[in-house]
């Protein structure tokens, strides 16, 4: 075929929408095809339990009515690093709103303030596993064993408010 041919079939339509047995093919054809493809996949490649039940237990930890709190600060990234600090903490500030979490993370542990200072109930979220509970004082301010390991976030409930922080590793 000449390039001047391909260039005729091309404008007649040649390569133009996909069919099959000589008919168009619709949304009907498309939503069949996507449910055959389930199938094969359900049973050529099923999703392991164990990876099934993490998933419905990340799902658990959803808050519809949550506002998510914005990294604005992290000091791995944002900060000057200071000369002979040798593991020095980590500063985070998260911002959702009017409310600011403040908090410094280190092998000791987390210390934190809620701005404006408020008494809050706060969550340390570290995946499938209990969510540990911290109290903030009226102050705002609250403190708390190190995070886990792997990725972590924060719930705080002050009031009728609930902000989750975004995902991180300490």
């Amino acid at each position: 075929m000449h390039d001047e041919d391909a260039e005729d079939a091309f404008d007649e339509g040649a390569f133009g929408e996909v069919t099959g047995n000589g008919r168009d093919f619709t949304d009907v054809d498309a939503e069949l095809l996507e449910e055959e493809l389930r199938q094969a996949a359900a049973v050529l490649d099923p999703v392991p339990d164990d990876l099934r039940q993490i998933a419905v237990e990340a799902f658990a930890l959803r808050d519809l009515d949550a506002r998510i709190a914005e990294l604005t600060f992290d000091s791995l990234t944002d900060a000057i690093p200071v000369r002979g600090a040798a593991d020095p903490p980590r500063m985070l500030t998260f911002r959702a709103g009017d409310v600011t979490v403040d908090v410094e993370v280190s092998a000791q542990g987390l210390i934190g303030q809620v701005l404006p200072p408020q008494p809050a109930r706060i969550e340390v979220l570290g995946g499938p596993q209990q969510a540990a509970a911290l109290t903030a004082d009226d102050m705002g301010r609250f403190t708390g064993d190190p995070p886990p390991a792997g990725p972590f976030a924060l719930r705080l409930r002050a009031g009728r408010d609930v902000v989750v922080t975004e995902w991180l590793r300490a």
